[in-house]
């Protein structure tokens, strides 16, 4: 049995108790979106490094771009802030999975080495602050020329294509085998480069022509904009896979084999022919 002054008690704070749960409810809502539409991973943390007192971290807070900061590890004032990279933003395609982080430092030789997500390494001379880039990754060994098929390097050496792109060994595989136009005979995708802006992409060579198709790399293909930088996996997907499973691919019907290019933990894209030129069909994000 209750008293009168337990249900005053009651009845004076019940609202508060559905306020409360409204409050919970509708901050949820506006919780939601964030989280559905949210694209990648976090960047891994990426462990300081510390020489002669000066310690030097990675926030990787900002996807636009990577920098690193420098603090005295005795009085723990930040001394400076460097950007390294930044990253190429096209305003047509979700922000985040442009994004690009750092995801290691080390010291050598006294100056401060920095790996990006994309593979690509920079040397920070800590006392002037000059950022110079590794070209280790881009400078194929001799063997690694050797494997690309003659056709695909007479195609990409000889007359304007030549002056206008270079072989990219920027990621492995750097080439691709496949019957990409559907009419019998092998093709070849092998990774680009654009001469003069740097922006990466695929050039396929037709097996039966010779004649070569530009995706990214400056030119521009759906989703993928002008710039493969954003690619860190590629692979061929068989017209005879497409045609016989359809739970990973939106394109039934293939007329030869597709290329599937990925970016980790983001999304991925079928790049196929239509019989006029090459189509981009986004599979995931």
């Amino acid at each position: 049995m209750s008293t009168p002054g337990s249900e005053l008690m009651m009845t004076k704070f019940k609202p508060w108790g559905v306020v409360t749960r409204l409050a919970v409810v509708f901050s949820s809502m506006l919780l939601l979106p964030q989280l559905t539409s949210a694209k990648r991973i976090a960047p891994a943390k990426v462990d300081p490094v510390i020489y002669e007192g000066i310690r030097y971290v990675a926030p990787n807070d900002d996807g636009r771009r990577g920098y690193v900061e420098a603090w005295n590890v005795v009085t723990n004032k930040k001394l400076w802030e460097l950007t390294i990279f930044r990253n190429r933003i096209d305003l047509n395609l979700e922000e985040d999975v442009q994004w690009v982080f750092i995801k290691g430092l080390d010291m050598h030789d006294g100056g401060l080495l920095i790996t990006s997500e994309s593979g690509k390494t920079y040397q920070v001379d800590v006392n002037t602050k000059a950022i110079t880039q590794s070209d280790s990754l881009s400078s194929p060994s001799p063997g690694a020329i050797r494997d690309v098929p003659d056709a695909v390097k007479n195609a990409l050496t000889n007359g304007s294509v030549g002056k206008k792109y270079e072989l990219s060994f920027h990621m492995n595989p750097s080439y691709l085998e496949g019957d990409l136009n559907g009419d019998g005979n092998m093709d070849v995708a092998v990774l680009i480069k654009e001469r003069s802006t740097g922006k990466l992409g695929i050039a396929i060579v037709h097996g039966t022509t010779g004649k070569v198709a530009i995706l990214g790399a400056g030119v521009g293909i759906g989703n993928g904009g002008d710039d493969f930088e954003w690619m860190d996996s590629w692979r061929v997907y068989s017209k005879t896979r497409a045609a016989h499973t359809s739970d990973e691919t939106s394109v039934s019907c293939l007329r030869g084999d597709a290329l599937l290019v990925e970016k980790s933990e983001a999304g991925s894209a079928l790049i196929y022919w239509n019989g006029k030129r090459y189509i981009w069909s986004q599979q995931g994000d």
